[in-house]
């Protein structure tokens, strides 16, 4: 075929193509956006998997009614930085030991003993001198009114400045601490740690509140820290702004309550 003729043959192939029907193109371009686009039609979960979820909140409903499955599942009350981890069992007050002293000391049966306790306390100061140290203000209990004068205030570094107040029997028995109250700021550790004993959930001015029992942390002159306590009794704890108040007492609960209600500011 000389070139005549092939140029022939092209024309005529070309003219013959002309009257064939060809499918539409297809478009390409729309359909690969639209799958590179997130979709956002609602996704459905099966009848069966939304069973089986039904099931199993119904399950966890349940056990949340039995005391010792909730006991289980929830560890902690949090009291503003302290946390009581519950206990099923509620201790009587005769199985509070009679005497409780630093592990680095002498046990001895007699209350007396507790003192020297006092004199390894790191921190204490004036009441003046506290008030200037400590970034919130210092309150002290109007009740008992024969409550007597505070004894002994002690400032602590607990990632943040921790106030201890001490007062003393010194009318009856000179040797016995009366009375303690803690003022622990937020954030700090000085009984995110320890595990008290949930006795009773009770209120102060309304607010929620614990009585409980348990050690809580003291500085020492020679740096160490003792978990320990003052006072043969129960503890009241609760909150009130960034402050977690820490009674110790011998006293029963109501009387604990009192006290904490009546808490007020220094008078000038």
């Amino acid at each position: 075929m000389n070139e005549l003729e092939q140029e022939l043959f092209e024309k005529r192939l070309i003219s013959i193509s002309k009257g064939f029907d060809y499918p539409r193109t297809p478009d390409i371009a729309d359909s690969v956006m639209t799958r590179l686009r997130p979709s956002t039609r609602p996704r459905f979960i099966s009848r069966r998997l939304a069973w089986s979820l039904t099931i199993v909140l119904i399950l966890c409903s349940s056990l949340m009614l039995i005391p010792p499955a909730r006991a289980a599942i929830i560890e902690f009350i949090q009291i503003g930085v302290v946390r009581i981890f519950g206990s099923p069992a509620t201790p009587p007050v005769e199985e509070i030991p009679s005497t409780v002293v630093p592990a680095t000391a002498t046990p001895g049966p007699t209350l007396p003993a507790l003192i020297p306790i006092l004199e390894d306390i790191a921190g204490e100061m004036t009441l003046e001198e506290a008030q200037q140290t400590v970034d919130f203000p210092i309150l002290l209990p109007s009740y008992p009114p024969d409550l007597g004068h505070l004894n002994h205030i002690f400032v602590q570094d607990a990632d943040g400045e921790m106030a201890i107040l001490v007062w003393l029997d010194l009318r009856q028995q000179p040797g016995r601490v009366l009375m303690s109250l803690h003022f622990i700021p937020a954030g700090s550790w000085a009984i995110d740690k320890v595990k008290p004993t949930l006795i009773q959930e009770t209120s102060v001015k309304g607010e929620r509140a614990i009585w409980t029992v348990g050690p809580y942390p003291l500085r020492l002159y020679n740096g160490d820290i003792e978990f320990t306590r003052l006072i043969n009794g129960h503890v009241l704890i609760w909150q009130e702004g960034d402050i977690t108040y820490r009674l110790e007492t011998d006293l029963p609960l109501e009387e604990a309550i009192k006290i904490a209600e009546s808490l007020q500011p220094i008078e000038p």
